[in-house]
């Protein structure tokens, strides 16, 4: 959000873009988050010099389904952390367009008190596609926000319901929304969602039967007990690897009550997450990083592995295979199985 108040860029070599960011120009930030957004090779540069820099921020999570009040909650949380001097980025994904692959960067527009404040930076991507609650690229967006000096980084998920699971691999702390008497507390159960929780918030306490949402919530956690955190929801939040299911949270995830619109509860939210950061929920050995880096080289070892097999060397080999699977005259695993040899 303060990409604009920065002096000029410097020249668009990604080193020069590095220096320019980690010395504080947000125009420059914004630069090298958008090449990391769209991949390009200034991207790999930067993240390779930025990536060692990073790993002292908090990443929170904070995922929901629709008119639960995300980012006004995120507009809060900012609020109250600004209060006491942390600096404050967010990453906040917007759905796209399935036809145009565009999409309504709204969160931005949300937040525009905090356009003037540099020591806040909110950037909005877009999913392209990406199913799981976040955009491709979000993480390594983090890691630019964390080596750049942001002690607090917010994660804001799509929030189109039930696949927002990714998200746990992804922060140090979950935070799920409800709102009171939406009828989504079981939906979040069916989808996993109280499973990757950390912290559960029952948002817009203002309105009747607020408190009720929540006792039933309390409930809820307890009834599915050894369920919550360690199930299979939890294991494909860490990208497959079954690491997250030993992510270290309270056997039952916390559950409060809060006002976002009128930061009612907000501060003892963000007093709930610095307990949680606290217990070790950032430490660079916990499974939850381990998750995240597991997913992180995975997602690079495929892209590589994707390119290679389209070099013009490869390249008429692979579209072979893939027709052959396409015609059922090979199985998918045999297919993989000639393309990896192809590449040795």
């Amino acid at each position: 959000m303060a990409e604009g108040a920065s002096r000029p860029g410097p020249a668009a070599d990604p080193n020069g873009l590095v220096d320019a960011a980690l010395a504080g120009d947000r125009r420059a930030l914004a630069r090298l988050l958008t090449a990391v957004e769209n991949r390009t090779p200034a991207a790999e540069i930067a993240l390779r010099r930025m990536y060692p820099l990073a790993g002292a921020a908090h990443l929170v999570g904070i995922t929901g389904p629709p008119g639960s009040g995300k980012s006004t909650l995120v507009s809060a949380l900012i609020g109250a952390a600004r209060a006491v001097g942390r600096p404050v980025a967010v990453v906040a994904v917007d759905p796209s367009s399935p036809i145009t692959g565009g999409a309504l960067l709204g969160d931005r527009v949300r937040m525009q008190s905090y356009a003037s404040d540099p020591d806040v930076f909110i950037r909005s991507m877009a999913a392209r596609g990406h199913a799981g609650g976040l955009a491709s690229t979000s993480t390594a967006a983090a890691a630019v926000l964390d080596a750049a000096g942001f002690d607090l980084i917010l994660l804001e998920t799509v929030g189109t319901g039930q696949s927002e699971v990714e998200v746990a691999a992804a922060a140090d702390t979950t935070v799920v929304l409800e709102a009171p008497e939406m009828g989504d507390e079981v939906q979040a159960i069916k989808a996993g969602l109280l499973e990757v929780a950390d912290i559960v918030v029952v948002n817009k306490g203002d309105r009747p039967g607020a408190q009720r949402t929540a006792s039933q919530l309390r409930s809820m956690l307890v009834a599915v007990g050894g369920a919550v955190g360690g199930g299979a929801a939890a294991a494909a939040a860490g990208g497959g690897t079954g690491v997250q299911a030993d992510r270290p949270r309270p056997k039952e995830p916390e559950v409060l009550v809060t006002t976002a619109t009128t930061g009612e509860g907000i501060a003892e939210l963000l007093a709930s997450l610095d307990r949680h950061r606290a217990r070790g929920g950032d430490a660079g050995d916990t499974p939850a990083r381990l998750a995240r880096a597991e997913a992180q080289v995975w997602a690079i070892l495929a892209d590589r592995l994707r390119g290679e097999l389209h070099v013009p060397a490869h390249r008429d080999a692979t579209a072979a295979t893939m027709r052959a699977v396409a015609a059922h005259e090979l199985d998918p695993f045999a297919a993989a199985d000639r393309l990896l040899a192809e590449l040795r």
